[in-house]
């Protein structure tokens, strides 16, 4: 596997209207980023499982690993990140977006 040059990690808060379908979807469909997105060489998603009790309030975490910044540029506008970039903006109460270098 290529070593990641960019990590993009989203975390959210869900809306009290948040369902389990819909975060179902979200799955699904981030999942399919390696396959859909050139550039995406990971995806992990899902609810928080940290057993230390410092998430803040963030119950969901998207984390993307890019082959390159020029990548992560790509995959922002790309066709299959929008439905999930939609959900999210529908469904959260909460969202951080951090990026940092590999």
């Amino acid at each position: 596997m290529t070593t990641p040059s960019v990590v993009h990690v989203v975390l959210v808060r869900w809306k009290p209207d948040a369902d389990a379908a819909a975060l179902q979807e979200l799955t699904e469909l981030a999942s399919a980023f390696p396959d859909t997105i050139p550039g995406v060489l990971a995806v992990h998603c899902g609810a928080n499982t940290s057993p230390e009790g410092l998430a803040g309030g963030f119950e969901w975490a998207l984390i993307v690993s890019f082959a390159s910044s020029a990548a992560r540029d790509d995959y922002l506008p790309h066709p299959a990140h929008q439905p999930v970039a939609q959900l999210i903006s529908r469904f959260a109460e909460q969202v951080v977006v951090f990026d940092v270098d590999a």
